[in-house]
């Protein structure tokens, strides 16, 4: 029985990168044989194992062959006359192919992996000298979460390219068909993690690359091909401002929430087919309402879609805030439900922030409005509302006539701040 060290541990191991999670493969051993050893078993498609004191993950080597068009499902076969080289290609990419045995002299069971003795049957150490993302084997193509994982790669590993044979087969991928094969949890997933990268932009530029953004959030690829408006650089796309939006999000470390408003935010603004595109209203009720489509189809959270949806209405008043009189400025309070929900409304304006920003030539300008918004909270928070509701109820008042009462002690309370 042998041990080594896999995938991406391997990988940032060789890149300098601090490590987080360590998995291992197990060649030429058994359930019994691990089990007999303390291992604790887990895994419930495959043979996978906890080791008894780190808590690490040892899977016996295995391979793996589609059963059904696009991703349904795998016959996996793990048995003890599985090889290394054959437990590496069925992996994803080359850089992700790579193993290192455990150390001969590991005491007490606890492994240590030796990168003298690097296995790298695909390549995968050249290709990360030379940031090639490149699949192993055409097994790529029997999983279509394989395209989103690639393209949330190049989001974390900005400076690597997609080999042209590897773009190739993702574009054949979804042309055959593959990508709308993708369940729902499993896309919201990848791109979740996705957003959440160094560099979010190249997530987008992959998937729109090969076709699959089309297929996947065809609400967010009609934004490319739209000006902005003339005060907004009117040469720069709004798909192209979506992707400044999104890394200026990864730039202030917005967490996932935000990010997600961030893409969202102006998908009022593509081309949608005129039946869908109702000329009444503006952009911000159609990003909405195409949100609300979006969120349903991916089953988004509902941390992420609550945000999403009142950035998308209301993120134009909230750039034009700084024009509002404080019974406005209580107002935008209102409908976006700071005062009920403070930390939520914080996002809200981060989001926002990032918009602001993601514009070219507009990156370190400051963003007055979302400190003015927050000072307006705290002051309007400042109310003490029992007390107000009280003197209402004493004066006859009731229903409605109590929040009429709340609204204008908060509007006189921001009044009195004079905000900048």
């Amino acid at each position: 029985m042998k041990i080594y060290l896999v995938g991406g541990a391997v990988r940032d191991a060789l890149l300098g990168l601090q490590v987080a999670d360590r998995d291992w493969v197990v060649v030429g051993g058994t359930p019994e044989s691990l089990a007999a050893q303390g291992f604790l078993p887990v895994g419930k498609d495959f043979p996978v194992f906890l080791h008894p004191q780190t808590r690490e993950e040892y899977a016996l080597a295995r391979t793996e062959r589609s059963t059904a068009r696009g991703y349904r499902g795998f016959e996996v076969h793990a048995a003890p006359d599985v090889t290394l080289e054959q437990d590496l290609a069925r992996r994803d990419l080359t850089i992700n192919s790579m193993a290192a045995p455990a150390r001969p002299d590991s005491a007490d069971s606890l492994f240590e992996p030796d990168f003298d003795a690097l296995v790298d049957p695909y390549g995968g150490q050249r290709d990360l000298g030379h940031k090639v993302l490149r699949h192993v084997t055409d097994a790529f193509r029997e999983d279509p979460v394989r395209i989103l994982r690639l393209a949330r790669f190049a989001a974390r590993f900005a400076d690597f390219s997609v080999a042209a044979e590897t773009m190739q087969l993702m574009q054949d991928m979804v042309t055959d068909g593959e990508a709308d094969a993708l369940v729902p949890e499993r896309v919201w997933q990848e791109m979740a993690r996705g957003l959440m990268e160094n560099q979010p932009s190249r997530m987008l530029e992959v998937l729109r690359d090969c076709g699959a953004l089309h297929r996947l959030l065809p609400e967010v690829d009609r934004l490319w091909g739209v000006a902005q408006r003339a005060e907004y650089h009117p040469e720069v796309d709004t798909g192209i401002h979506l992707m400044m939006v999104l890394d200026m999000a990864a730039r202030l470390q917005a967490p996932l929430p935000v990010r997600f408003a961030c893409l969202c935010h102006d998908l009022g603004k593509g081309t949608t087919p005129a039946g869908l595109r109702p000329r009444h209203i503006g952009h911000e009720e159609r990003s909405a309402r195409l949100l609300k489509g979006v969120c349903q189809r991916l089953r988004v959270p509902s941390d992420c879609r609550e945000i999403a949806d009142v950035v998308a209405r209301e993120h134009g008043n909230i750039h034009r805030s700084g024009d509002l009189g404080p019974a406005a400025v209580v107002r935008l309070l209102e409908r976006c439900d700071a005062f009920r929900k403070p930390q939520r409304f914080a996002d809200i304006l981060l989001a926002c922030e990032c918009d602001a920003r993601g514009r070219l030539g507009l990156e370190e300008t400051p963003y007055p409005q979302r400190p003015r918004l927050a000072q307006a909270l705290a002051a309007g928070q400042g109310v003490a509302t029992d007390q107000v509701a009280a003197e209402a109820l004493a004066a006859g008042q009731s229903g409605p006539k109590i929040g009429e009462w709340i609204h204008r002690a908060r509007v006189a309370a921001v009044q009195q701040q004079h905000l900048p």
